[in-house]
């Protein structure tokens, strides 16, 4: 039975597996295909394009003839891989103690089933002759968790326009979060030399010139700016590998890094910061030879109060809440931010059920308070 309660279709939406990598965005996209089909078409424009093979956005968008720029609600399919340490199922979408757990319950198939139901319920309100001031526009991407091609195919394909106003709805806890660190990755390799670990003098240990490295890194990133709003840069090291053997000295290793910048930090910086961390690895372990690559770089995206989004958000959140909705950065990068750095636009804003805190972990839930008052912020933004 077609319903536009985002609490159960966040409860089908967690069922369907969309891990990337793993069984990708095929079969949801499907349901919200279908989903989306069940609406009127005489109301609804329905679109799905392939982004990669068995890999497709949708968007369905409602037009309206006014000269008010769009509201686009900018959602991702796929969620991160299950991983370890689940004490229950984690696509059975068990409700407990006022909360729904499931991998992607936060992030962010919450989010999407209230922009689906708030989308499908303000289709159905215009086919009974109620009137809408903006083209509404739903769009379901690919590969957010990974690549981001999904949003570079949208954006690459029209969907969006320049002067449209973007939400995406990304799990926020009450807060609208505006503006993004710049997200810049590195692929840093060591090379040394290999021996007998007998005679490791004989050698140039990679993987102890990759520790030297690290925490030459580590140490220095304390020393980028910071901001009131933005915080501070931080550095991850997502991935290792390095060695043969136990019994020979590594003569390679390489390390995947992971910094989110803040302004005015560029990737100028971070490339400074990781010459100057080879120079100090060759002086730990002689012989010691490093070189990198930048295999992602997304800009800083900047905050805009002045922004008719933020203006129209805020005065929603009040309407429904009674109250100013805190502001904040989020820490994350998401489709929306690529979309402001793509159209240099101010008007993209994450705001959506859930805390990101909860995000990419083992048992990840989201409370349905959260998911019911975000359909009322966003029912209250489309119509007002």
């Amino acid at each position: 039975m077609f319903t536009t309660n985002p609490i159960t279709i966040t409860k089908e939406l967690i069922q369907i597996e969309s891990t990337d990598p793993g069984t990708y965005e095929s079969a949801i996209s499907t349901y919200i295909i279908n989903y989306l089909c069940q609406l009127p078409a005489s109301i609804v424009t329905i679109t799905d394009e392939e982004v990669m093979p068995g890999r497709r956005n949708i968007m369905a968008v409602i037009p309206c003839q006014s000269q008010s720029p769009d509201l686009v609600f900018v959602c991702h399919m796929d969620t991160v891989p299950v991983g370890n340490d689940w004490t229950g199922s984690p696509f059975d979408a068990v409700e407990s103690d006022g909360r729904i757990y499931g991998r992607g319950a936060c992030d962010m198939k919450s989010g999407l089933a209230c922009a689906l139901t708030a989308f499908a319920d303000t289709a159905l309100s215009v086919s009974r002759g109620n009137s809408i001031s903006s083209t509404l526009r739903f769009i379901a991407t690919v590969d957010e968790e990974d690549k981001m091609r999904g949003i570079e195919k949208a954006l690459a394909s029209g969907w969006i326009p320049a002067d449209a106003l973007i939400l995406d709805t990304e799990p926020t806890h009450h807060k609208i979060m505006m503006g993004h660190k710049g997200r810049l990755w590195f692929q840093l390799t060591m090379q040394g030399k290999a021996a007998h670990a007998s005679n490791p003098e004989e050698g140039a240990d990679a993987i102890a010139g990759m520790a030297a490295a690290i925490t030459y890194i580590r140490e220095h990133m304390t020393a980028f700016p910071k901001d009131s709003y933005y915080g501070t840069s931080t550095v991850c090291f997502g991935q290792i590998s390095g060695g043969t053997v136990p019994y020979a000295v590594s003569d390679s290793c390489t390390v995947t890094i992971d910094m989110r910048l803040v302004p005015p930090a560029s990737h100028r910086d971070a490339e400074a910061l990781l010459d100057h961390a080879i120079s100090y690895a060759n002086q730990c372990v002689p012989g010691m030879q490093g070189h990198y690559q930048i295999t992602g770089n997304r800009p800083p995206i900047p905050y805009e109060e002045d922004s008719l989004l933020f203006k129209r958000l805020r005065a929603a959140y009040q309407a429904v809440h009674h109250q100013l909705p805190k502001v904040s950065v989020f820490t994350g990068y998401t489709d929306s931010a690529v979309a402001a750095a793509v159209l240099h636009t101010c008007n993209c804003i994450s705001f959506g059920p859930g805390n990101l805190e909860h995000a990419h972990k083992p048992d990840e839930s989201v409370s349905i308070r959260d998911i019911l008052d975000c359909r009322k912020v966003l029912d209250h933004f489309i119509h007002n």
